[in-house]
């Protein structure tokens, strides 16, 4: 359930998800509601920055890939990213790298004041929209759709300028033996980056990341400060990661 939308137009979104061919009409018949109430939530969807409009229906504007993503295990990401925005303090400066529970964290800092963001995640806007008293600084570099990330030399270039108390860094895996890893070379660099510029760094990870293993490796845990996840985190995966000399946090 994205919070930007009604409890309808989330229905639509997941609709269009599944079968980008779908219609005004079919989607009308499907909802039991007037084509022009669809027409209307169409409308408001596409202001909002969710579909693009097309003739006779609509697509949805991002990667099939974050959209699974953003659908999985809505309630855990969302109590990792809270967690984690209740240690970010007024007037504080963060880094955040691109990921679905990473962007979330922008979104539960709403109401806290001069605080200093800086991304590579296009999904942060969505976010950073609504929250007036963010400053964000959003890197360059090159689009990764699939990732809703900049990436790359520029990237890596534009983040060494800056100093931050906390990164908040998601995974594609992560474990005891492998440390933190994932598929994309290019989001590794980006995490590394963030990591040397940082006070610290927070890994944001539901359990099912827990095993899972990537092509590349980021970095070990014993460079990360603390872990934030779920409360599926057995006992044992726990004690192994806390033996490596970080802090876990089970919200």
């Amino acid at each position: 359930m994205n919070p930007f939308l009604s409890e309808r137009e989330n229905r639509i979104l997941n609709m269009l998800i599944e079968d980008y061919n779908l219609s005004v009409t079919k989607i009308s018949d499907m909802l039991g509601v007037s084509a022009v109430t669809v027409r209307s939530d169409l409308t408001s969807m596409e202001e909002k920055g969710f579909i693009l409009r097309t003739r006779g229906g609509a697509l949805p504007v991002f990667h099939p890939d974050i959209l699974l993503s953003q659908r999985t295990r809505q309630e855990e990401k969302n109590r990792i990213a809270k967690a984690a925005a209740e240690m970010v303090d007024e007037g504080d400066a963060i880094m955040i790298d691109d990921g679905t529970t990473t962007s979330l964290v922008l979104k539960y800092l709403m109401g806290k004041r001069n605080i200093h963001v800086v991304t590579n995640s296009t999904l942060a806007l969505t976010y950073a929209r609504v929250n007036p008293t963010l400053h964000l600084t959003v890197v360059g570099g090159e689009f990764k759709p699939g990732s809703e990330s900049l990436v790359g030399p520029v990237s890596l270039a534009h983040l060494e300028r800056y100093h931050v108390k906390y990164a908040f860094v998601g995974t594609g895996g992560f474990s005891a033996e492998t440390g933190m890893t994932t598929h994309i070379e290019e989001s590794a660099e980006v995490i590394k980056s963030m990591a040397r510029q940082s006070d610290k760094t927070i890994l944001l990870a539901d359990s099912s990341k827990y095993g899972q293993s990537g092509f590349v490796k980021i970095l070990p845990l014993d460079n990360v400060d603390m872990i934030i996840t779920d409360t599926e985190m057995n006992k044992e995966q726990v004690l192994a990661i806390t033996e490596k000399g970080l802090q876990v946090r089970q919200v």
